[in-house]
């Protein structure tokens, strides 16, 4: 890996950004810019080559309430707008297996979606039979298409899960 990483998260706070900060001490804060997703657009994402995104899932109570977008939500029109050619992309996905596990790391998997609609190349799939839950749009055939993290019921992992990830991401960025 020669090139600068950009982690973009969202929400801002919390679990979503606790495990970004976990993703870039992994790659080296030398080698990766932590930077919340909220105010972006996709000229930030364009200045990397090497592109992490996090996001958080929550249940559909708060997906469908009138309280603010979250974060994601703001910048989805952002999404038709980024340079996708010659970068390559990796996701994380915070959420619950247990209270949501009929929408594990939903949200993973829906943005996912919109970025392989631009043909992005996004790398870092992990294996299901690692996990407990009952359904997610992560799942692409048999893997996540990225790195699942359970910090209610499972933040015992996580550390485990971050490091061996992004060794991975390593081999596989430019």
């Amino acid at each position: 890996m020669k090139k600068r990483v950009g982690i973009f998260y969202g929400p801002a706070g919390g679990s979503t950004e606790r495990v970004a900060k976990k993703i870039q001490i992994a790659f080296g804060e030398d080698v990766a810019d932590l930077i919340p997703i909220k105010n972006c657009t996709a000229a930030d994402i364009n200045k990397y080559e090497n592109v992490v995104f996090g996001c958080s899932t929550i249940g559909k109570e708060t997906w469908q309430s009138d309280k603010s977008k979250p974060d994601w939500d703001n910048f989805r029109s952002e999404l038709d707008k980024i340079k996708y050619e010659g970068k390559t992309f990796a996701l994380f996905g915070l959420g619950d297996h247990i209270a949501y596990a009929a929408m594990f790391v939903d949200a993973m998997g829906i943005l996912a979606k919109e970025m392989l609609k631009h043909n992005a190349s996004i790398i870092g799939k992990v294996p299901t039979c690692e996990y407990e839950f009952k359904e997610s749009e992560a799942v692409f055939g048999h893997e996540f298409i990225g790195l699942p993290i359970d910090e209610d019921f499972e933040a015992d992992l996580t550390d485990r899960r971050v490091k061996e990830w992004v060794a991975r991401l390593k081999m596989n960025f430019a």
